[in-house]
């Protein structure tokens, strides 16, 4: 005879499951620890040093969208993770700020270890990649809310910038130089738009080859949202950066730069 199920599981929420992928998860976290962390995973709030009196916190909340959508058509949950780390970096980078540390929300209706451990790995390669540790965040399953099958990812970021370095556009000025850092793709915004021309209106599958590339369109829409930190850093070394701005709505996707 099997295991009788809980109320709860009755209810469309195996805990057990959760927790079992939690802890499988949580190796992966603490590969991202930095020498800031001072908590492990499963406490009620992560604990992280705070930087010195000269430094101004920089902090920013975003979600991967309707990008989601096509990671489940397609079966990979690998890279959305790393999209949204990527988004957030970018989001306070504009001001000059050096990623300290993230957290996550990741809310379903019925919990999938595969997928969530999925999307895990690709939070942490991110944290890692960009010198941030994942410090904790939210795992909801709430059947009812979210439709079957499908997910919602939302991150939050802080980092930290020397008030003397603090980029605010304030000092933008005519005759400033004018960079533009390109995208790797679509990003994190117009998915709706994306899908609505492309699956509806063109009638082509996301396994159709995308014209001028090797990869099918729907490899081509699940491109990771770049992170422009480490080229933006090496540039604020040589020169004076006035404002930046992380575009990604719109028609166009990229990081803008104001310099002289």
């Amino acid at each position: 005879m099997g295991k009788k199920k809980s109320a709860y599981q009755a209810a469309g929420v195996d805990i057990d499951a959760k927790m079992i992928s939690l802890r499988k998860a949580g190796r992966m976290v603490r590969a991202t620890r930095t020498s800031g962390v001072l908590s492990d995973l499963g406490s009620f709030g992560g604990m992280f040093t705070a930087p010195g009196r000269d430094q101004v916190l920089i902090a920013s909340t975003d979600g991967v969208g309707t990008k989601l959508k096509l990671a489940s058509m397609l079966g990979r949950h690998d890279t959305v993770g790393q999209d949204l780390v990527n988004h957030c970096v970018n989001d306070i980078l504009v001001h000059g700020a050096t990623p300290l540390f993230f957290l996550d929300y990741f809310g379903v209706a019925g919990f999938d270890g595969r997928v969530f451990q999925d999307v895990v790995r690709g939070l942490c390669r991110a944290c890692r990649a960009n010198g941030c540790a994942l410090l904790g965040g939210e795992t909801a399953e709430m059947p009812g809310l979210y439709p079957q099958g499908e997910y919602d990812l939302v991150g939050t970021i802080i980092g930290s910038v020397p008030r003397s370095r603090l980029v605010t556009g304030r000092t933008i000025r005519a005759g400033d130089v004018l960079l533009g850092l390109p995208s790797t793709g679509l990003h994190t915004n117009g998915y709706s738009l994306a899908r609505r021309i492309i699956l509806e209106q063109a009638r082509l599958s996301l396994d159709t080859p995308l014209p001028g590339t090797r990869q099918t369109i729907g490899r081509a829409l699940l491109a990771v949202h770049r992170s422009y930190l480490r080229p933006v850093q090496a540039l604020m070394k040589s020169v004076s950066v006035h404002g930046m701005a992380h575009i990604t709505g719109g028609r166009a996707c990229c990081l803008t730069i104001w310099t002289r």
